[in-house]
């Protein structure tokens, strides 16, 4: 069974002369059926075995980019300001200081205050809840003092609907203290920075985006939620989270088709052994040449 300490802090890789720390800011355990949706158990449990209350090991897996105007961060995990009964239920391991989060990023050679841009994919607590922390006086606070938040403006109002299919997973405390005036709300595709930019890949929640890195010719995509593990590429393995699992399908069929003609490096935000590679252009069916 994988365990946290199984995982670096960090590991790095280039796209074109970019450099990259993919972190590893811990780990959660969700019920697999639910991860898998329709997809049989003996099926799903071939790629990922689940433990005796039927969850399976999923990663909290960042990107930290050293782009040329920015340093910037690509979701923030899990954030340490929630219960021990919610660490339970899901399964979280993140502990550090004052998270793992943080740990890579100082592992990687960063300042978390060094930060310049916290670019969410979505706002899943899993996603964007280590955006802010509990201080040691019990506030809850930005988390990275000096950095503008960017998420896609459907997304920032989907989070405050209060709808309750979502409301679970949209934490009010991951996003609220963080003042107006620093967040960014595109509408859309989008450059974020120089080297970076935002595809909308809508189906997990209606304004999901991926993250496109692009240097000198070389095409990294930090799927998120889109595909969450490598077990997910086949086109009908869509979780049962996804609130419209048929546009999801038509998000990866579009996803694959490029990145097979590209050769994109996909980065896969959950996989616990699997943090990245490239789609075989020869196979037809979602086939992972994994990459160093």
């Amino acid at each position: 069974m994988t365990r946290i300490d199984d995982l670096p802090l960090h590991r790095t890789f280039r796209v074109g002369g970019l450099t990259v720390h993919a972190i590893e800011a811990g780990l959660q355990r969700l019920d697999g059926g639910a991860m898998f949706g329709v997809v049989p158990k003996p099926l799903w449990e071939k790629r990922i075995p689940a433990d005796d209350r039927n969850r399976i090991p999923l990663a909290m897996r960042c990107l930290l980019v050293e782009a040329p105007n920015a340093l910037v961060l690509i979701d923030t995990g899990a954030g340490n300001k929630e219960s021990e009964k919610f660490m339970s239920i899901y399964g979280i391991e993140n502990a550090g200081s004052p998270t793992r989060l943080e740990d890579g990023i100082r592992s990687a050679g960063h300042s978390p205050d060094a930060v310049d841009i916290v670019l969410s994919t979505h706002l899943h607590f899993d996603h964007a809840g280590g955006n802010t922390v509990r201080d040691a006086g019990g506030d809850v606070v930005p988390a990275f003092a000096n950095a503008t938040h960017v998420v896609q403006r459907g997304e920032f109002d989907f989070a405050h609907s209060g709808n309750e299919r979502v409301r679970a997973s949209y934490l009010g405390p991951n996003f609220d203290p963080i003042p107006q005036d620093r967040w960014r709300l595109l509408d859309g595709p989008a450059e974020v920075t120089e080297c970076i930019r935002v595809e909308l890949t809508p189906g997990h929640t209606p304004n999901h985006q991926s993250v496109w890195i692009e240097d000198a010719g070389d095409t990294a995509v930090f799927l998120a939620d889109v595909c969450p593990t490598a077990a997910h590429l086949p086109l009908p393995w869509i979780m049962g989270y996804d609130l419209e699992p048929l546009v999801t399908l038509e998000s990866k069929r579009t996803l694959w088709e490029r990145a097979r003609r590209e050769g994109w490096r996909l980065v896969f935000e959950h996989d616990a052994h699997v943090p990245w590679g490239r789609l075989d252009p020869d196979e037809a069916r979602p086939t992972l040449v994994e990459t160093d």
